[in-house]
């Protein structure tokens, strides 16, 4: 049972993404000395910040179960909260793997459109790799055993077929892996893009 105080909390930077993961007690230091802001989901889909002031206030108001105590007043644990003054981002290359590949096609034949457990798709070269195609994002697609059989050492033109999505490198976009023990805070939804960040494919993908 982790305590009050050590439970997670998701740290956003200045442009709302997702950086870090920090305690409780980390981040209402944070709060208290100014640094940071408490998020706040609403039930209209948008985001209301609070100070360490304006908080403390909040939980005053609309209390909660899941708070903490001081001495003189009770505070909602923030579930997420955002530095003022910090706008970097993690380094990271969305690295070519076929986990990423099927995150980017989401799990779906990119032939017939449907979708399939990753057990039942293969990874089809668009230009067959003994026609000089590559094996790159631009290249690689997700297609079900009975597309790829269909398809067999044609083009996708040759074989009377055609791709739902032009395959093209994914955007990257901020992420924090997460490692606590514990599934991510609901409130995290809006904020987290997990990962796994494998072993980059190389020429033998099939």
């Amino acid at each position: 049972m982790i305590s009050s105080l050590s439970q997670p909390v998701l740290v956003l930077n200045r442009l709302w993404q997702a950086v870090n993961i920090c305690t409780v007690r980390r981040a209402m230091t944070l709060l208290f000395e100014g640094r940071a802001q408490v998020v706040l989901d609403c039930a209209d889909g948008s985001f209301q910040t609070f100070t360490f002031n304006e908080w403390r206030d909040f939980s005053a108001q609309k209390p909660h179960p899941e708070c903490v105590h001081s001495i003189s007043f009770r505070i909602r644990i923030p579930r997420v909260i955002v530095l003022l003054l910090f706008d970097r981002v993690p380094k990271k290359e969305v690295k070519f793997t076929r986990h990423n590949i099927f995150e980017r096609d989401r799990n779906t034949c990119q032939y017939c459109g449907r979708v399939f457990d990753r057990k039942d798709l293969n990874l089809d070269h668009v230009t067959p790799r003994d026609r000089g195609g590559p094996t790159t994002w631009e290249n690689i697609v997700c297609s079900c055993v009975e597309c790829n059989t269909l398809k067999a050492n044609r083009t996708p033109a040759e074989a009377g077929m055609h791709l739902i999505r032009k395959p093209k490198r994914p955007k990257w976009r901020p992420f924090v892996q997460v490692d606590i023990g514990l599934p991510p805070h609901h409130s995290w939804r809006h904020f987290l893009d997990l990962a796994y960040w494998n072993v980059e494919l190389g020429e033998d993908v099939g």
